[in-house]
């Protein structure tokens, strides 16, 4: 599987601290791009999220913000802000954002600012999508209720429907649940010995937690090219919520801020229903998204 810039019209750039241990990701939409969210986390950081829900004001998205530094790194989007204003695209310059607390892993560094997600904007092309410990990934880890956390980063992945649409995802994972891949484990939460502790199983056996619940939070991006309106772009993003679910348990907690942004860039048509499209798109979106999820905790250093 590819990565987010499968989908023609998107830029993705990556910018980190000095010490590597925070940062921030864009994604860009210099053509524009039709915007969507689910947020299902019990402790959300996330800015501009109720103007892209159905029922507001059509505007559309130049730039998304995914950042480490909690919620000191939410007015770093003023820097992608300031990108899209001298690009010089004449709409108001929507930038929808959303973080994860990385800051105990960062051990210290100032939180992603203006300045670092401008440099991000600045190295943003439509190449491949590096993985792993880039971005606000460089701060990520997994598995934290039980045992000792592991590292985890950044994960991309996109999927060619045949005679249809392509559907991307990108992952920032963080989360306090370990991370699946199928029956099996794959990175999360470990014992002393190095095997993993199954945190979903020691919570259901009544096993008391270990650790505070802090360091957490999975969010993410999925696009398509395909043309959806406001509405159906925020149903792609909630149907998009199984393939988290998947890849990650436990999933969704009150110590988790779950965001998930869908761009939809409108340049594939088909003579499906508008029900079925979507259908397609968020079944798609849930698989890509799984994907990257795993992928982003398995390219951790």
């Amino acid at each position: 599987m590819g990565g987010l810039t499968d989908i023609p019209g998107i830029l993705v750039g990556n910018a980190e601290d000095e010490g590597g241990r925070t940062g921030c990701t864009v994604v860009l939409c210099p053509y524009g791009a039709v915007p969507g969210v689910s947020v299902s986390g019990g402790s959300p950081g996330t800015q501009n999220t109720d103007i892209i829900r159905p029922g507001t004001a059509e505007y559309p998205v130049y730039g998304l913000l995914l950042s480490g530094g909690s919620f000191f790194g939410l007015p770093a989007s003023s820097g992608v802000m300031r990108w899209i204003v001298e690009q010089g695209i004449d709409d108001i310059p929507l930038v929808p954002a959303a973080i994860i607390n990385d800051l105990p892993y960062a051990e210290g560094s100032p939180p992603p600012d203006a300045a670092l997600a401008y440099a991000a904007c600045q190295a943003a092309n439509a190449g491949p999508v590096p993985e792993g410990n880039v971005g606000a990934g460089a701060g990520a880890t997994a598995g934290k209720i039980y045992g000792r956390p592991m590292k985890s980063g950044l994960g991309t992945a996109s999927l060619c429907i045949p005679g249809g649409p392509i559907v991307a995802a990108l992952a920032i994972v963080n989360p306090i649940g370990d991370v699946w891949c199928g029956d099996h484990i794959v990175v999360g939460a470990l014992r002393p010995n190095g095997t993993f502790v199954n945190q979903t199983r020691a919570m259901l056996s009544g096993v008391p937690s270990t650790h505070l619940q802090t360091l957490n939070t999975t969010i993410a991006v999925v696009a398509t090219n395909a043309r959806l309106t406001k509405a159906e772009a925020n149903r792609v993003a909630m149907l998009a919520e199984d393939g988290m679910g998947r890849a990650i348990s436990p999933n969704h907690t009150q110590w988790d801020g779950d965001t998930i942004f869908c761009l939809a860039l409108g340049s594939y048509t088909s003579n499906l229903t508008s029900d079925e499209l979507v259908t397609l798109v968020g079944t798609a979106a849930a698989v890509v998204l799984e994907k990257a999820i795993i992928r982003g905790a398995l390219a951790a250093q």
